[in-house]
């Protein structure tokens, strides 16, 4: 499945125009790259990294990774009828939260005594569903790092520019501004790119952290739906 448009644009490809277009071709993104230093090479990373993390929270954060429609038509029928044999079957063969957290909840189930049992097993159901958040929020987390990372790169790439830009200005003198433009260059770019990493990281970690969210707490309410049948 494919992921948003906005997830899969790379965003060094949004980056502030040329500072100075003295040649024809300077206003091609690997020059601005090469005007923008060492820490474009960081950046570029974290935004590679971005996109391969916003595409797979994407994938785990589908509602057919949790309780698909018809897992949940076969569950409820065997849960009615007390097979629950078959419904172990069934939440052995699929790939998804609500089946994890059932296959590994059914051993605390005993047919024969569902009264004594029903709570241990209701208790170990919400256990494995929270452990299953868990694996799945620590790559939405990765977003947000992303995202407070990538400016503080810029940032230091910028100081790193007007570093070189101050050492330029006393070595050559005030008279001779254009030496000191390719070094604000280099600051202005950073910093450009890293509010372009982060800010999009920040919201794609604020829309899948919601998206999860809704997605457990369906999936906990279905759950509760199955254990219902056990009075």
């Amino acid at each position: 499945m494919k992921a948003p448009k906005y997830l899969l644009a790379s965003p060094l490809l949004v980056l502030v125009p040329q500072l100075h277009a003295q040649e024809q071709d300077s206003s091609s993104l690997f020059s601005m790259i090469q005007q923008g230093g060492w820490a474009m090479y960081p950046l570029a990373a974290c935004s590679l990294v971005f996109i391969y993390i916003a595409i797979h929270c994407y994938r785990e954060t589908r509602p057919s990774r949790f309780a698909p429609a018809q897992l949940l038509q076969q569950l409820t029928t065997h849960f009615a009828n007390a097979n629950f044999d078959h419904a172990k079957q069934h939440a052995q063969a699929s790939d998804t939260v609500l089946a994890r957290a059932l296959s590994i909840a059914f051993p605390k189930l005993d047919p024969t005594a569902l009264n004594e049992t029903r709570e241990p097993f209701e208790t170990e159901v919400g256990a494995a569903l929270s452990a299953q958040e868990n694996a799945i929020s620590q790559w939405i987390h990765y977003l947000s790092v992303i995202a407070n990372v990538a400016p503080m790169i810029g940032l230091l790439g910028t100081v790193s520019g007007m570093i070189g830009g101050f050492q330029t200005m006393s070595a050559g003198g005030m008279g001779r501004p254009e030496l000191f433009a390719g070094d604000i260059g280099e600051a202005l770019i950073t910093t450009a790119t890293g509010l372009c990493i982060g800010i999009p990281a920040m919201i794609a970690h604020s829309y899948f952290n919601n998206r999860l969210n809704t997605a457990i707490t369906n999936t906990t309410r279905q759950a509760n739906t199955l254990t219902d049948h056990l009075n």
